[in-house]
């Protein structure tokens, strides 16, 4: 008995490498796993794009990884910023296999690995020779078309709605530029640091040493308009707009309304209009008052923001002394909303 386990372990993994490889290209055959892969591709290209021609040029700092390579591009002109990628990508991934024994998915990684290839062909791209690559000179940006020196607010802007969105439309895919991330999940684990919290402190240290290097002046290459600690302000409003831009793209436009309606009459003019007006349902719990310790129905039901006036309506028609009340729901699964994840999903709440 106790040499079964082993002997039906070894024997599937000896099965035939002709049937290994198929089951590997099974996913292959399918249109979409085509099109997620190729949607990875477009996300991180428009994310580098953000950063190529609206973020690298003024020196703003939105933390994460690339933030901290826009630091070291000031101290290293040499190196591209996507080059400074790698230098940290790799060695955070390797040490999220080390120590947090994640499994990282082959997306992950595909994802980490061409962020950097794409965000320096664009930049040879974007420049006229080394020169002004090595000095990320805006004025020489695509021939001087995109210089936006002087509307520096509007640049953070733009530069961070793009990669919010590049970084979204990757995480829709299941999987993740990598990046400070990591980190603070070895944060999370090992110092007990939550992880909001933890990526709050990445993106703070990021931001600060953008503060001494490149708003103190204290890189090797000249800054365009001189350094100047205000850039430490666009570089907060770029983390700001960046984070919510990806809230947006994954959990789309949160306007769901959560409803609770408390009344003593019977709910069955109110059930018909949930049913076929709305074209929802609800669930009806028995309830009680507190004071009057008279038996109330109470209604809990799920509509969307331009519902609400026609609920209120019936409401107000069917009882005109019940009791209501609107919240919001940040986050709402199952049957006519967004589907439940499955096991190991990504969910960017």
């Amino acid at each position: 008995m106790t040499n079964e386990t082993p002997r039906s372990s070894s024997a599937a993994s000896a099965r035939p490498l002709s049937e290994r490889i198929k089951t590997w290209c099974e996913p292959a055959r399918q249109l979409s796993w085509w099109t997620s892969w190729f949607n990875i591709v477009l996300g991180v290209t428009v994310m580098c794009a953000g950063f190529v021609f609206f973020i690298n040029p003024y020196n703003i700092v939105p933390g994460g990884v690339y933030g901290a390579s826009i630091v070291l591009h000031n101290i290293f002109p040499s190196i591209q910023v996507g080059t400074f990628g790698y230098f940290f990508d790799i060695p955070l991934l390797v040490l999220a296999s080390v120590f947090l024994g994640a499994k990282l998915g082959s997306r992950t990684i595909f994802a980490a690995l061409i962020a950097p290839v794409i965000m320096n062909g664009l930049s040879l791209l974007a420049y006229p020779d080394a020169a002004s690559l090595h000095a990320l000179d805006p004025t020489k940006l695509c021939g001087g078309v995109i210089n936006m020196t002087e509307h520096l607010m509007l640049t953070s802007i733009i530069g961070a709605v793009m990669i919010g969105f590049g970084c979204g439309f990757v995480v829709r895919q299941q999987a993740t530029t990598g990046g400070t991330d990591i980190v603070a999940m070895l944060l999370q684990k090992y110092a007990h640091i939550r992880f909001s919290n933890a990526i709050l402190i990445c993106d703070g240290v990021v931001v600060l040493s953008g503060l001494v290097v490149i708003g103190f002046g204290l890189g090797a290459k000249d800054i365009a308009g001189g350094g100047s600690w205000l850039l430490s302000f666009y570089s907060l409003i770029a983390i700001f707009v960046t984070a919510r831009t990806i809230s947006y793209v994954i959990n789309g436009a949160q306007d769901d309304k959560l409803v609770f309606v408390i009344s003593e009459q019977p709910n069955e003019a109110m059930r018909s209009f949930i049913l076929d007006t709305l074209d929802r349902s609800a669930t009806r719990i028995k309830s009680s008052g507190l004071y009057s310790k008279d038996d109330k129905e109470m209604l809990f039901l799920v509509v969307s923001n331009k519902e609400i006036p026609a609920v209120k309506l019936k409401v107000q028609e069917v009882d005109p002394k019940a009791f209501v009340v609107v919240t919001d729901a940040h986050a709402t699964y199952g049957e006519g909303w967004r589907p439940l994840a499955t096991a190991g999903e990504l969910q960017a709440e």
